[in-house]
């Protein structure tokens, strides 16, 4: 067969169902072959960074492997920010680039593609030849997985239409198997454990499991401890009594208070990075544990006491049966008491600000949270909106969250989007962006999730401005007149892109688009009329 058809074909093998990105003259055969020969889908995007982002979204919500391609030159120079992104995310994510030939020096669009894929982060493998395409595409998908990164494979165009030898070149994949922990490891941090008197246990992304959730569980309830995550584990343990929400700079009050007096925590699968552990001052005067699958987790960002290599799962089982086995006797820092302040502590404690021409941000994403499915995959935007959305938007387990704020960049938000629900096809997907992230990421792809009938809904908290630069003006008493603008009215531009649009200025209009939101058979997107200087204020 045609090199093109055999790198179509061998996706297929190795189980692609879905590609994302953005046709052009150094990958259009290879995805015309995957839908017409491999009987692949290819969703298409309107810039290729958005390709990519899908990938990643659809990533996140499937726990497969996401693939993107795109065409040579600038075709890969507009999907760097995406891959920084990934790269960040440690997303598993094979993208398929063109490159210009070889021998074509003069060629417009030639660049030096390794140099640019190097700098990203990402990885970056090279077809050699035809004769070694297929191991080149199995190479490139085994890395982008063991490694979790992105990983570029670099397809030359001159070899499009040379002849190739059809064989099947596995990736030589294994499952994730559970690791044992280490004995001496587990003696240390047992010992700890075994003496604390008000433990706290910590799950981050990498205990995000149903497996992992039950034994945390299990072992909190050995111990006496509540139980918390990281932004990135976000609601694995809600609707549990003893469960404090997010451990770190976005923790509620009574979780502070907890945590505050707490002497030890164990942290399964969580990085214990800066905002986590509020620039360590959360771990000051504690004994830290920390277990993670990969060694190179633990202490990278804070020192610990004891540190196990192992899965969640695993490690934490083990902890209880050494703790039975040793009858050391359970804490008392849970109680009845605590778990009614849990349960009394309400996000709705505050004074609505909402006036007949703007929304309280809070009161926005309060009605928004009870109104939308539960069952739901949720994707924010980055922008200032994102501090009280985190925490007072919700899903149902951490695999239906896909985070975009790993590069602190704005835009990255409607590609996530899209691919997640083609990586979770039964859940709608909740939307949650800024004006300026949506004019920046969202605009063209919006019409995107019109095309493919994605269920999707988009709410655009606009407060017309960006910002996070607005509140710095308004700090220092200055003028912050040129960190606005005057968009064009949303709901209008999304009802012409093809999709349903609604413009929300007072509750009223909020509570009609909402409600709206129920009967939709396309695209919806509510634009949310904010005050700046209210949203600051909301923050605090």
């Amino acid at each position: 067969m045609r090199f093109y058809e055999a790198i179509a074909r061998s996706l297929a093998d190795h189980g692609v169902t879905v590609v994302f990105g953005v046709l052009g003259n150094g990958n259009l055969f290879i995805i015309d072959s995957f839908e017409r020969d491999a009987g692949g889908k290819f969703v298409s995007f309107s810039n290729e960074a958005g390709g990519v982002l899908a990938a990643n979204g659809y990533a996140r919500t499937s726990g497969q492997l996401g693939v993107a391609t795109v065409t040579l030159g600038p075709g890969l120079t507009n999907t760097i920010t995406a891959l920084v992104e990934s790269v960040k995310d440690h997303t598993p994510l094979l993208l398929i680039a063109g490159d210009t030939a070889v021998e074509d020096r003069e060629n417009f669009q030639n660049i030096s593609q390794r140099d640019v894929v190097l700098c990203s982060g990402a990885g970056f493998e090279q077809v050699r030849s035809p004769k070694t395409v297929l191991e080149d595409v199995a190479t490139a998908l085994r890395r982008a997985v063991l490694e979790r990164r992105p990983v570029v494979l670099n397809v030359p165009v001159d070899f499009q239409w040379q002849e190739v030898e059809y064989q099947p070149f596995p990736a030589k994949l294994i499952e994730a198997q559970a690791v044992v922990p280490d004995p001496a490891a587990l003696d240390v941090a047992v010992g700890i454990i075994a003496s604390a008197r008000r433990p706290v246990v910590v799950a981050g992304r990498g205990a995000a499991t149903p497996e992992a959730r039950a034994s945390l569980l299990k072992l909190a309830e050995r111990i006496g401890a509540p139980v918390a995550t990281t932004l990135r584990g976000k609601d694995l343990f809600r609707g549990e009594p003893y469960n404090l929400g997010i451990f770190g700079t976005l923790a509620s009050p009574v979780a502070l208070d907890v945590i505050n007096q707490s002497d030890c925590v164990i942290a399964f699968g969580a990085g214990l990075n800066k905002w986590t552990t509020a620039e360590g001052s959360l771990l000051a005067k504690k004994q830290v544990v920390q277990i993670d699958l990969y060694r190179e987790a633990i202490n990278q960002y804070s020192i610990t006491s004891a540190g196990i290599v192992g899965d969640a799962s695993s490690v934490a089982d083990t902890i209880v049966k050494w703790l039975d086995e040793a009858e050391v006797p359970s804490s008392d820092f849970v109680s009845s008491e605590l778990a009614e302040r849990l349960a009394a502590y309400s996000d709705a404690d505050f004074v609505d600000r909402s006036t007949q021409d703007s929304i309280d941000l809070r009161t926005a994403l309060l009605r928004i949270e009870k109104q939308f499915p539960a069952d739901r995959s949720l994707v924010f935007d980055a922008g200032r909106f994102i501090h009280k959305s985190f925490t007072m938007l919700h899903v149902p387990n951490p695999e239906a969250y896909v985070h975009t704020a790993n590069f602190g960049c704005i835009g990255l938000g409607m590609g996530n989007a899209i691919g997640a629900s083609f990586g979770a096809p039964q859940r709608p997907v909740l939307l949650v962006t800024g004006d300026g992230g949506f004019m920046l990421g969202g605009l063209a792809e919006f019409n995107t999730a019109v095309r493919y009938g994605v269920d999707l809904v988009v709410i655009v908290l606009n407060d017309g401005a960006y910002g996070a630069e607005h509140i710095q003006f308004r700090q220092k008493n200055m003028d912050p007149a040129i960190s606005t603008f005057e968009w064009p009215e949303f709901g209008p531009v999304a009802t012409a892109l093809g999709g349903q649009g609604y413009t929300a200025r007072n509750l009223d209009e909020l509570d009609h688009a909402l409600l709206a939101i129920e009967s939709r058979d396309r695209p919806v997107l509510i634009d949310v009329k904010l005050n700046p200087d209210d949203v600051a204020a909301a923050l605090l």
